[in-house]
């Protein structure tokens, strides 16, 4: 039977394990991050592909669950959204530039778009965010027109910078959760190993003076009175 004192520090050890394997998995997407935002036109190839691969998967998934549902009333739905996937797929590896340009019109037009509707809403509503939501509308319709004034030429490397950005921002945040969770896990096994293994000792209790006193005699010998 093991202890609990045993069965706490090895729990301890494979969470502190798993916060460091997460924090290491935020490390290589940093590095990732960096890299991509030092060759951006490669990472915006590297993205379209990845992209273009996942829709293909996507498709192919998607089929075969389809086929196997054959008999439900989403037969039909499932076939049209795989057909979809693996056509666009297709398209996006074999153009891989081309993609990148209209998926570069189609982030600018959701930042303006989106930017517009903050804007309004700030101004009307009014609400305790007003001034947040107003930089935040202001800064989505500033990156709108900055990325149709310089389209296409820039579709070469804007998708590749957000998705380096990306990639930075994901690994900062698991290497800030791998080490925290790290230093949570060790102060509680810190503070729970002594308390249980001072609970599995206990104290030896005092001989009390009444059993310390030596029996008289006629407490040995009642049967003489």
């Amino acid at each position: 039977m093991t202890s609990p004192t045993k069965d706490v520090g090895r729990e301890g050890r494979k969470l502190s394990r798993s916060f460091g394997l997460l924090a290491l998995l935020g490390a290589i997407l940093v590095v990732a991050g960096l890299v991509g935002l030092g060759y951006t036109e490669f990472a915006t190839l590297t993205t379209m592909l990845l992209f273009g691969w996942l829709l293909l998967v996507g498709g192919v998934v998607g089929l075969a669950h389809a086929i196997q549902s054959r008999g439900s009333s989403f037969f039909w739905l499932g076939v049209v959204v795989a057909a979809l996937n693996l056509a666009a797929g297709v398209v996006i590896i074999r153009l891989p530039e081309g993609s990148a340009e209209a998926l570069t019109m189609f982030a600018a037009l959701l930042f303006l778009t989106g930017g517009v509707f903050r804007l309004a809403g700030s101004v009307v509503v009014r609400g305790p965010q007003f001034g947040w939501t107003l930089v935040q509308g202001a800064f989505g319709v500033l990156l709108g027109v900055l990325v149709l004034a310089n389209w296409p030429s820039n579709s070469r490397y804007v998708i590749g910078c957000f998705f380096s950005l990306a990639l930075l921002f994901d690994g900062l945040g698991l290497i800030a959760i791998g080490l925290s969770g790290r230093r949570i896990v060790t102060l509680v096994s810190d503070a729970v190993t002594p308390a249980e293994a001072g609970e599995g000792t206990s104290p030896m209790s005092p001989t009390p003076p009444q059993a310390m006193a030596k029996p008289s005699e006629e407490d040995q010998n009642p049967t003489e009175r």
